[in-house]
């Protein structure tokens, strides 16, 4: 029935774009389009969308005002908002994200990308909403009650593991050359970890982590890549020298990202490492690499080590740019980037470790 599906509101101030959008999307959700932010206001009065998908450029009130205003209202501040924008502007991303968007779509959109994109943030919401169902449930129970509480927490990180792949996925799916990578990375941040443990190597920082937090949150390594344009994250090929100059922007964009979620939430090691991931895995040994070209010991280790993983998956990749190089290559040319690009001593884990990788 027409009333069962959720609705999306599209505000722009082309027809255009409003009857492109509105064709895409009336298969599978009620829509109401809105020429003006007066409009989408009005609308507001009598409805609670699922969704606002918000142009930027508008004539009487633009996107960075209205969002201002929706995430001022207690009734309109948890309703997503993804911006439909044409601009390129980093920055003007950056403060779109900031200022509380969950995504950019950039225009003239690809249908089947714009119905991609908003199923995840359905999916993303409907769990935000269940999750928020569980922690209420929660206070409800008597701190006696261990099995239940422990049975109800175990829900929750679930929950909250269903989000964070959900996350990656989104990421993944925008950068569609890079398949599979972030759970390849993950799997390799692991085997190098425990071989650290193993064998004693930075004993002193290595002991006090807690693996389990740590493979959770180096899944959003990548996250920055959300602000980043498609046309750059999607070219099916070699980034010409200004469009990779912003693809370095990925790692400040998913430092600040993950910075905006702390600013909303308790301290904790799980966005703490996080961060540290997002910020660091392109340093390079000899100072060489980005975004802040620290070198040595002065690179977190966290980034060191995910250096080498992520190094590695991309060697053994396939590229539209490049054939994937067999796995004892990669294994060489990693180890003739010890004390260039990579940590020496973590070069030796991870030749220990070598046939882990490739298996």
């Amino acid at each position: 029935m027409e009333t069962d599906k959720r609705l999306i509101i599209i505000v722009d101030d082309s027809p255009a774009n409003l009857r492109l959008a509105k064709n895409v999307l009336s298969d599978k959700y009620r829509v109401a389009t809105a020429p003006s932010a007066a409009k989408l206001f009005g609308i507001l009065e009598n409805n609670y969308p699922a969704i606002i998908l918000l142009d930027i450029e508008m004539p009487d009130m633009n996107g960075f005002e209205v969002i201002k205003i929706l995430k001022s209202k207690p009734e309109t501040k948890n309703i997503p908002v993804i911006f439909l924008t044409v601009k390129a502007e980093c920055d003007a991303e950056l403060e779109g994200l900031s200022l509380g968007a969950v995504d950019y779509i950039t225009k003239p959109f690809q249908p089947s990308l714009l119905l991609k994109r908003i199923e995840l943030h359905m999916l993303i919401e409907i769990q935000r909403k269940s999750l928020s169902v569980q922690a209420a449930e929660l206070k409800f129970f008597n701190d006696n009650l261990h099995a239940m509480v422990d049975g109800k927490i175990k829900d929750i990180r679930d929950l909250q593991d269903a989000m964070l792949k959900t996350i990656a996925e989104l990421v993944e799916y925008r950068d569609d050359i890079t398949g599979g990578h972030i759970e390849r990375t993950q799997k390799g941040v692991r085997i190098l970890i425990e071989e650290i443990k193993r064998c004693g190597v930075y004993s002193e920082e290595a002991d006090g982590w807690n693996l389990g937090l740590l493979l959770r949150s180096c899944q959003l390594h990548d996250v920055g890549k959300i602000s980043i344009r498609d046309s750059i994250l999607r070219k099916p090929g070699k980034l010409a020298p200004d469009e990779f100059e912003e693809m370095k922007q990925h790692a400040v964009f998913g430092e600040k990202i993950i910075e905006k979620i702390e600013s909303l939430t308790k301290e904790n090691d799980f966005l703490k490492y996080a961060k540290i991931f997002a910020a660091s895995h392109h340093e390079k040994w000899n100072g060489t690499g980005y975004p802040y070209g620290i070198k040595g010991h002065d690179i977190p280790l966290l980034g060191r080590i995910m250096a080498i993983a992520d190094v590695y998956d991309a060697l053994v990749s396939e590229r539209p740019y490049k054939k994937a190089i067999p796995h004892d290559e990669s294994v060489n040319i990693i180890n003739e980037g010890s004390g260039t690009q990579f940590d020496p001593a973590l070069v030796e884990v991870f030749t220990r470790v070598a046939g882990q990788f490739r298996n």
